[in-house]
């Protein structure tokens, strides 16, 4: 493994905690003005987009667009099921995990392939 194949994992990681707090974490604050949620958010959202678009650059150099994006739908769902559970204290019921684990074993096809 070299960095071209870790750090843009680490990258999409980070990324994706920025987005998730972006899209959700306003959530937390029903009461705050919309055009101070949507600032604030489009604000943690370049700090997303400033680690998620070198990443996919530098990514695409050892992986596929197919296996770069599949990446990043992995972890927004590992993702925002920590920050649903943790931060929005909502459950993650058993259909929850059962549609996770389908976009898991899609995944895995993507990385399998060719076939």
């Amino acid at each position: 493994m070299t960095a071209a194949h870790v750090l843009p994992v680490l990258m999409l990681v980070a990324s994706n905690v920025f987005m998730t707090v972006a899209w959700y974490g306003h959530l937390k604050f029903p009461t705050a003005a919309l055009w101070l949620v949507v600032l604030v958010s489009w604000s943690i959202a370049l700090i997303e987009y400033a680690l998620a678009v070198p990443a996919n650059r530098l990514g695409h150099t050892v992986y596929s667009t197919a296996q770069l994006k599949t990446m990043q739908e992995v972890i927004t769902l590992v993702v925002f099921a920590g920050f649903s559970v943790l931060v929005l204290k909502e459950q993650l019921t058993l259909n929850h995990l059962i549609g996770f684990g389908c976009i898991a074993l899609g995944a895995w096809f993507v990385f399998r392939g060719p076939f």
